[in-house]
């Protein structure tokens, strides 16, 4: 299993595909999955690997697709015995599947390079390669008679415009270098590349003769509409450097933006909250719904749904827990908004006022339970 998430792992990174890489890093029977288990996710959901089943997998490949998006790594816990204190750097979730168990699990997001992607063999061009590996990018470069010579270390380098093999890259920023050479060729397969950022090096009077050129050969007005002329930031730049670092500052202003705008609309999407277990529902992709007395309720899994068709009024009125409770093991008065040890059982919280009560009770209920229940007698 571990050979398979590498080699996964190594196959979506050449790819420039993103995904999550998740970890069960800590667990209580009987739940399924076990510790150093590992999965793949990626953003469409989409699972490689095992992490668990049941009510542990869809919270889990939610998360990861948060991760994915927001670009944060997170600590994932499902329990059944919740703690009523925020519990600093833990998404904790409810188990609410019969089998039970508690399962920590580590979600780390592995985002792609940003990949740029270089025509031409220009000034600009070079110094474009050049500070592209000192941020970190993934560079290509496609022009004709370019050599090694010029580009030392780019990751790749093709002498053709024709782009017979795919670049994978899911999201490039792509400039078009040209200055002359071939403009119309390069500007050609530059549009057939998926592109979040597309600019061609040339003065707006030389970008109008291009584009009357294209126009004959097929291409849209939308299409030219989407080609930034001139490129780079207007910082009244001149020399081959100084417009080399213009292009890459809107590179990542354009990308930095992009990200906000995800965040914007992920924030505006219509969320639900399952009334079982309390998770983030996007209502527009959720597979579990149900209606009750006119409303629509979403649910995370379908363990969430079946408890909440079985007994819906239990969820939408939830009783109000004591102010304080009677420790079932030592018989102490237990404060239950600061109690840190509780259990549960055919649904009643137990409180208790400190761990060792908590492991004698989760031991051997029953033996509590009967004192418990004489005592009220």
């Amino acid at each position: 299993m571990f050979d398979e998430i590498l080699r996964k792992t190594n196959d979506l990174m050449n790819q420039g595909e993103a995904f999550a890489l998740a970890v069960v890093v800590r667990r209580e029977a009987p739940i399924s999955g076990r510790t150093g288990d590992k999965a793949i996710i990626l953003a469409n959901g989409t699972i490689a690997g095992w992490i668990g089943g049941g009510c542990t997998q869809p919270i889990v490949i939610k998360e990861a697709q948060n991760a994915i998006k927001d670009g944060k790594a997170r600590f994932v816990r499902v329990t059944p015995t919740s703690s009523k204190e925020h519990l600093e750097g833990i998404l904790e979730y409810n188990m609410t599947c019969h089998s039970g168990g508690t399962i920590d699990v580590y979600i780390e997001p592995v985002l792609p390079k940003t990949h740029l992607v270089i025509f031409g063999k220009s000034p600009v061009a070079q110094t474009l390669a050049q500070l592209g590996r000192v941020l970190n990018y993934r560079v290509s470069v496609i022009a004709p008679d370019a050599d090694k010579t010029i580009f030392p270390h780019v990751d790749s380098l093709s002498d053709s415009f024709d782009l017979h093999e795919r670049l994978n890259s899911r999201q490039a920023c792509v400039i078009v270098s040209t200055q002359g050479e071939e403009d119309e060729r390069a500007l050609q397969s530059a549009l057939k590349i998926e592109n979040i950022y597309l600019a061609f090096v040339a003065s707006r009077k030389k970008a109008a003769a291009v584009f009357d050129f294209l126009r004959t050969q097929g291409v849209t007005e939308t299409q030219l509409q989407g080609i930034k002329v001139p490129a780079g930031l207007d910082i009244k730049a001149h020399l081959p450097e100084e417009i080399a670092v213009s292009i890459l500052a809107e590179i990542i202003q354009v990308r930095n933006s992009a990200a906000a705008m995800s965040a914007v609309e992920e924030k505006t999407e219509e969320i639900a909250t399952d009334p079982v277990c309390g998770m983030s529902v996007e209502i527009k992709t959720a597979k579990h719904l149900s209606d009750f007395q006119g409303q629509t309720f979403y649910f995370c899994c379908a363990g969430c749904k079946q408890s909440f068709d079985q007994s819906p009024e239990k969820y939408l009125k939830r009783p109000q827990e004591p102010a304080a409770a009677v420790d079932p093991v030592c018989g102490m008065s237990v404060d239950v908004a600061t109690a840190k040890h509780r259990s549960q059982l055919h649904g009643e919280n137990y409180y208790f006022c400190c761990a060792g009560c908590k492991t004698r009770f989760d031991k051997q209920p029953e033996q509590y339970l009967s004192v418990t229940l004489n005592q009220k007698v």
